[in-house]
């Protein structure tokens, strides 16, 4: 999940449109598995696949952020001060907010600016009035964001991404005219949900956002896993997600860094499962590089920790 969207679930009916299984998917991902590769020997390291490529780039320190999210199990009452100032400690200059956790934007503000972090970034739904895409666009610019996301859209008929194209054109233009980027953030069933005649919701978006005030902030354990469950091995699945950044009209700006553990497909800290992120980001460079994990496997403040160290050590 992502921002409490539930991306395998929509996976999940996308496939079953399809006649098809996770399980059955998961078989050509599976035949790429050594088994001494299954995990990296330490948590913050590159996994052997990212190890392979030796760079001389690295992420900006700068451009590294968080998606809260992640933390959402100790982002409540005393927990959101404790954990911001934790996130700050690690390293982090960013964050992407997942809503305000009670608060005005202005008491976020204020608890953030006095951390040394900044929102730079947010998922928020599209808007269900006039009046409410105001106050998105509000908040936004209360909290000197840069970037303004929309977390997760799903169904299976094609009018339905059409008016969510059309809208989302409107939206980021009062985005734009107010200092502010506007992008859309994928999940998995984007690229397997038939919505007739092998027509795609990426392909809708992709032919239909104008790419003139909408961008993508491409979350690459979704992108590979689309790959993955259209049956490709996961070398190849992570080549689809580098071709499908590539043939994109819209700018990829951000991407949420998320690994995927080989053996189950599921979530898994950065540099413990096998997508090669040095080759994606020699391939193309983004803005920000946003930590992610929706299902932290010991504690999200591990998460946050092995994720910062594993984009600093990073180099491709």
């Amino acid at each position: 999940m992502c921002y409490g969207y539930d991306g395998e679930s929509a996976l999940r009916r996308s496939l079953a449109e399809r006649g098809l299984s996770r399980r059955s998917m998961l078989k050509g991902a599976l035949g790429a598995v050594a088994g001494g590769a299954v995990l990296a020997a330490a948590p913050g390291l590159p996994s052997p696949a990212a190890a392979a490529v030796a760079g001389t780039r690295r992420v900006p320190p700068g451009r590294i952020s968080i998606q809260l999210y992640t933390l959402r199990s100790v982002m409540s009452g005393d927990g959101v001060d404790r954990t911001l100032a934790t996130l700050a400690d690690l390293g982090y200059p960013r964050v992407e907010l997942a809503g305000l956790y009670g608060r005005t934007a202005t008491a976020m503000r204020g608890t953030l600016d006095s951390l040394g972090l900044r929102s730079s970034s947010s998922h928020d739904g599209i808007s269900a009035s006039p009046a409410a895409l105001e106050a998105k666009l509000d908040n936004a610019e209360t909290m000197g964001q840069r970037f303004i996301n929309v977390p997760y859209l799903a169904s299976s008929s094609l009018a339905d991404w059409q008016r969510w194209a059309a809208q989302m054109n409107v939206e980021a233009q009062a985005a734009k005219a107010r200092g502010l980027a506007y992008g859309y953030h994928n999940h998995a069933h984007e690229f397997t949900t038939d919505l007739g005649g092998g027509v795609t919701p990426w392909d809708v978006f992709t032919s239909e956002l104008d790419p003139a005030y909408v961008h993508l902030e491409v979350d690459l354990y979704w992108a590979v896993t689309g790959g993955v469950n259209l049956g490709m091995s996961n070398e190849d699945a992570i080549d689809f997600a580098i071709d499908t950044i590539a043939a994109a009209p819209q700018a990829v700006r951000q991407y949420h860094v998320k690994d995927r553990n080989p053996a189950t497909g599921d979530h898994c800290d950065l540099g413990t499962g096998f997508i090669d992120f040095s080759k994606i980001f020699a391939a193309h460079a983004v803005e920000e590089y946003i930590v992610e994990n929706d299902t932290p496997e010991v504690t999200p403040i591990q998460t946050a920790e092995v994720g910062y160290s594993y984009l600093r050590r990073l180099r491709y």
